[in-house]
């Protein structure tokens, strides 16, 4: 079961990345992008998941940026457990993780890759 602190350490393992606080959640950039943020369900979220019958995860949740849609749907594809999108995300170059749910070596890659979808290209190299 990971934390939001596992996220902490991964980002702040990567060259550039700052924390932020937004609205009392915790927010990772990388030279002034968000590409990781705290992110827990609002009061229509909950509303959504009860008009489709779904159950949300209890625990914390994380949204990852990616590059485009095309990265979302490919990393979502893979049926990584604790990866998983909503409708509020539909049409968004970010996906959300069930930190209950996500092994640590699949975050630790994750976030890895969020931050390497916001990094500018001098980081990269």
């Amino acid at each position: 079961m990971a934390t939001y602190d596992d996220v902490a350490r991964v980002a702040v393992g990567l060259a550039e990345v700052t924390e932020t606080d937004r609205r009392g959640t915790r927010v990772w950039n990388v030279a002034g992008k968000a590409f990781a943020w705290e992110r827990p369900f609002t009061g229509a979220d909950r509303k959504r998941f009860a008009a489709a019958g779904i159950e949300p995860t209890a625990g914390p949740v994380l949204a990852l940026a990616c590059a485009d849609l095309q990265e979302k749907s490919a990393v979502l594809s893979q049926g990584t457990p604790g990866l998983f999108d909503m409708e509020h995300f539909h049409g968004y170059a970010a996906y959300l993780v069930a930190l209950d749910d996500v092994a640590d070596a699949d975050l630790e890659v994750a976030v890895q890759d969020a931050w390497a979808a916001k990094a500018p290209d001098r980081l990269l190299r």
